[in-house]
Formats: C-alpha cells, structure tokens, sequence
C-alpha cells in the first residue's frame, strides 16, 4: 500500500492537479478516510477480539473463521481500509491519474493476496469458511 502510494505521489509531480474549493476538498478526503479506519481498525479489532492473526503472510496461523463485526459487511475490510485509504489520497492530491492508484491496489490485493488467503482458509476450516464466502462479499 505504501508503495502505491508513494507512486500517486511521485505522478502528482508530473501532472497538474484539479482546483478544489477547500471545504469540499476536506470533504473529499475525510469521507475515504473516516471509511479507511472504520474498516480497518475494525477489522483488526474484530480479529484480535477472536485472538486470531492479522498478519496476511502468515495466513495458515489463522486460528478460526471470523464473521462477526465488520466481518459480516466485507470478508476483507482491512484491504477495503487500505483501498479506501489510497482513495483518500488520491483525492487529496486532487490529480485525476492517481485515481488508477486504489484501482491498481484492489486489483493486486485481489490476484496476490485475497485469492491465495481464500485458498488457504478453505483448505484449513472447511464448510464454515465455505458457508461463510456465500453469506459475505470479498469487498462490500
């Protein structure tokens, strides 16, 4: 994530931004960024309240299938906090192409990393993670 967003930094010095009027410009930026804690700080609350790993490279050290809190709106708000993030960003930059930044972002998370994570709870808790993918969306 730090990546891409040090990259829509790095293309916000080439291109010219878009005038905003400050107060919607504000407004602009907190409404991702009030989603991105709620989401992710929501995500890894819910997760530690279960006492089960946040951490997504250590995935097979997941201890149980977590589908209450925020878990019930999104199997993936910790991901929908980056990416809302990143939009916030994109938004306070106020250059159009760093829109392509959260785009890019949701579209790598979901090749390299949800897909791989999918596999593995499967893999590990069965018919409760199986029901629980029919129930909730990956995103919202």
């Amino acid at each position: 994530m730090l990546l891409f967003a040090a990259s829509m930094w790095g293309a916000s010095k080439y291109q010219s931004g878009i005038s905003i009027e400050p107060r919607l410009h504000f407004a602009l930026t907190a409404a991702p960024g009030a989603m991105a804690l709620l989401f992710g700080v929501g995500g890894i609350i819910t997760f530690r309240l279960a006492k089960t790993t946040i951490n997504p490279v250590q995935i097979d050290r997941a201890s149980k299938v977590v589908t209450g809190g925020i878990y019930r709106i999104t199997r993936n708000p910790m991901y929908v906090g980056l990416t809302a993030l990143l939009a916030g960003w994109s938004v306070f930059l106020a250059v159009p192409m760093t829109l392509l930044g959260p785009i890019c972002f949701a579209v790598f998370t979901h090749r390299f990393q949800i897909i791989p994570e999918e596999l593995v709870m499967s893999a590990k808790f069965g018919r409760d993670y199986d029901e629980y993918r029919k129930r909730v969306r990956r995103w919202f």
